[in-house]
């Protein structure tokens, strides 16, 4: 009998306003999300997962817009701020079904760690020890389980100059850790706006583009890329075997 897989959307980056009719750089955010789930229902996933900065504003009506646009799909919706979003606005908006506040989720024979990256008032990101040390503990609560990790910021260099001024800051302590606990798989992120793929010590390092404005790879200072939205799908199986696929969706502005 084959085995089963559970599959996971990532939706990240998508830069909400408070004004639906408002642009980033000149894409609507909240249209091209309209577009982007219109896709990803079509992939008929089992969760979807957040990896940060819904909002661009900070405003609650930046969350309400997400809730409304996402609630009706009716998935378990997990979700993990970045350095646009407030924490304390998205766990009272996002904390009813189907979104999930738990920071771990076991699905398909699969142990997935979610961690909060931000540090209020800047662009780049930082793992507290209290975080780190939470991590090891997952990771040994279940250590026969293939494991992801989900962040907001990148883990690895990505190649462009001024990204990686605003990465992860200590993203060697992360990796200390990741190295203690063969059984990750995965390391999922957003905050970059671009497809990123990289294997480390056994390990595949993942970042999705927005589901808005896309940045340009291998730039030496910031620059937008004419790239469509996206999203990753991502299916995992129990005895460690995964596909992903980043899909890119046309938009009308």
């Amino acid at each position: 009998m084959a085995q089963e897989a559970v599959t996971i959307a990532q939706i990240t980056d998508t830069h909400l306003f408070a004004n639906s009719d408002q642009a980033l750089k000149g894409v609507n955010t909240v249209r091209s999300l309209q577009a982007v789930i219109q896709r990803v229902q079509h992939r008929q996933p089992d969760v979807l997962l957040l990896t940060g900065d819904v909002s661009q504003d900070e405003t609650l009506a930046s969350y309400e817009h997400l809730r409304e646009l996402i609630a009706p799909l009716g998935l378990p919706t997990y979700w993990i701020p970045g350095n646009h979003d407030r924490p304390e606005l998205m766990m009272r908006m996002l904390s009813e079904a189907p979104f999930r506040r738990e920071k771990s989720l076991q699905q398909a024979g699969w142990n997935g760690v979610l961690l909060d990256s931000r540090v209020a008032g800047e662009v780049g990101g930082e793992l507290s020890q209290e975080s780190l040390q939470e991590l090891d503990e997952a990771l040994r609560r279940y250590p026969d389980l293939p494991a992801f990790v989900a962040l907001h910021h990148p883990v690895l260099d990505v190649g462009s100059a001024w990204m990686g001024e605003i990465g992860l800051g200590n993203a060697a302590d992360l990796l200390a850790v990741i190295d203690r606990h063969p059984q990750v798989k995965l390391v999922l992120f957003g905050h970059i706006h671009q497809v990123f793929e990289r294997q480390r010590q056994g390990v595949t390092y993942l970042g999705t583009p927005s589901t808005c404005v896309q940045f340009k790879p291998h730039s030496e200072t910031f620059a937008i890329d004419d790239q469509m939205p996206g999203f990753r799908i991502l299916r995992l199986w129990a005895d460690g075997r995964f596909e992903t696929a980043v899909e890119r969706v046309p938009i009308k502005q």
